[in-house]
């Protein structure tokens, strides 16, 4: 990991503000959705990106019934 050198305190409910440079370099806009980790004592931030919920393919996806899937995966499924 990078450290940026950016400290930030967190508030009363709990919320941290990403700042705009990081948000900027990482594509990060207003209600992007964000996945959460923890690795041993390290909290991750990660931009979340929509994927095939079969192979996890992020492209040519087709929204079914609020899933998300593939080209291949629905052609797959379809024979």
């Amino acid at each position: 990991m990078k450290s940026t050198g950016i400290i930030r305190k967190i508030d009363d409910l709990g919320r941290v503000v990403l700042p705009m440079e990081l948000r900027k370099k990482m594509g990060i806009d207003q209600r992007d959705p964000i996945e959460i980790y923890v690795d041993g004592d390290a909290i991750i931030l990660k931009k979340h990106e929509t994927s095939c919920i079969f192979c996890g393919n992020n492209k040519n996806l087709i929204e079914y019934k609020g899933k998300h899937v593939c080209s291949e995966c629905a052609k797959s499924i379809a024979e």
